[in-house]
């Protein structure tokens, strides 16, 4: 079995791992402080696609955390990395934020409203009926769909809000189109990530808090899986998968003396 001394790259969620609430996870800046000083490559992942990775570098000073937007991948890079990759140059329609269309503008996509290639949905919090209606008609007519993460449900102070793929089953349901999904749990997200750092999925390691999202796409990924019990999955909930993280941890403070 792989140890996590022998790791050389890290994999790591942002919230419920690294923070909580817009609050540091005690250990946190610890434990990136510990992998900066011995040049371990890292990077920390998030489905959320409406910040760039600059806007997610500052949220995460404010929390207490110093993190280089260099060593921050979301899924719409990932998504940006996978369409460059699949069609250059292509034009698509896309329902998104900064996040989702800087990074799609730096991979050269031309981004318009007439005839595109692709249907590209990303979060937003400004869903409009007229931008879905017109995502549905593309599809319809031949454009292809694909969606940067499959979460339903987005947290606020209020409650649970609508997310990407709450947005994503009404288009599908219209066009009877599925889309394909980059984000977690795809391990394309992970492997997108580990190109990005030129790691090797034998010497990676992925830190999440979801059982559904984070450690079933680093298993598939290959890499060696660690549950921290800071976020949304409990230590009960485990034995609810038909698979199991390589090691669980009550927070990252206690990865410190493993590695």
């Amino acid at each position: 079995m792989r140890d996590p001394a022998d790791i050389e790259c890290w994999l790591t969620d942002m919230d419920g791992v690294l923070v909580h609430e817009n609050h540091e996870v005690p250990g946190a800046s610890d434990l990136i402080n510990r992998w900066v000083d011995t040049s371990k490559r890292f990077l920390v992942l998030t489905n959320n696609s409406i910040f760039t990775p600059r806007d997610l570098a500052a949220r995460l000073q404010a929390s207490g955390l110093t993190v280089p937007e260099d060593n921050i991948w979301t899924s719409a890079l990932a998504t940006a990395h996978f369409l460059a990759d699949q069609h250059p140059g292509a034009r698509l329609y896309v329902i998104g934020e900064a996040g989702l269309t800087t990074a799609l503008h730096a991979a050269g996509f031309i981004l318009t409203d007439t005839d595109p290639d692709y249907v590209v949905l990303g979060e937003t919090r400004t869903y409009s009926f007229e931008a879905i209606t017109k995502a549905v008609r593309f599809i319809v007519d031949g454009a292809r769909f694909i969606c940067t993460n499959p979460d339903a449900t987005g947290p606020s102070k209020e409650g649970p809000l609508p997310a990407t793929g709450a947005v994503a089953s009404m288009i599908e349901a219209a066009s009877k189109h599925k889309p394909y999904i980059v984000g977690k749990p795809n391990p394309m997200m992970f492997r997108s990530a580990l190109n990005r750092i030129e790691a090797h999925s034998e010497t990676t390691a992925m830190i999440g808090d979801r059982m559904d999202t984070d450690m079933v796409a680093g298993m598939e990924a290959g890499l060696l899986t660690v549950l921290v019990l800071s976020g949304i999955t409990k230590r009960e909930d485990v034995d609810q998968f038909p698979y199991r993280p390589n090691i669980i941890l009550d927070s990252v403070a206690d990865l410190h003396e493993l590695i």
